[in-house]
């Protein structure tokens, strides 16, 4: 069986590279993406910590149920507002959004 370290250090290495996707990129679908992958990341140790601890009991893959659920909704909301947001402005870079200046 896979320790338990093993699964938590993918799931960092997951998270910081998503974190460091969001802070650093410019373009809108790239920030999506790193955003994904820290939910990714989410559920790996939602799931790691399930089966160490409880494996009989369904809670831990519910959780993981609802953290991919929030995940699609996101990224289908997000990417509709990034298509508004490119037909508006023709650029889906962050830093010329400037919609809400008065």
């Amino acid at each position: 069986m896979i320790p338990l370290s093993w699964f938590l250090a993918v799931s960092a290495i997951l998270f910081v590279i998503g974190f460091f996707g969001v802070l650093s990129r410019r373009n809108a679908i790239a920030i999506l993406m790193g955003i994904e992958l820290m939910l990714n990341a989410v559920n790996i140790n939602v799931l790691a910590f399930w089966r160490y601890t409880q494996p009989e009991n369904p809670a831990g893959l519910v959780w993981a149920i609802i953290v991919i659920t929030v995940a699609a909704a996101e990224a289908a909301v997000g990417l509709a507002l990034f298509i508004a947001l490119y037909r508006l402005r023709t650029t889906v870079n962050i830093d010329e959004v400037d919609l809400l200046k008065g």
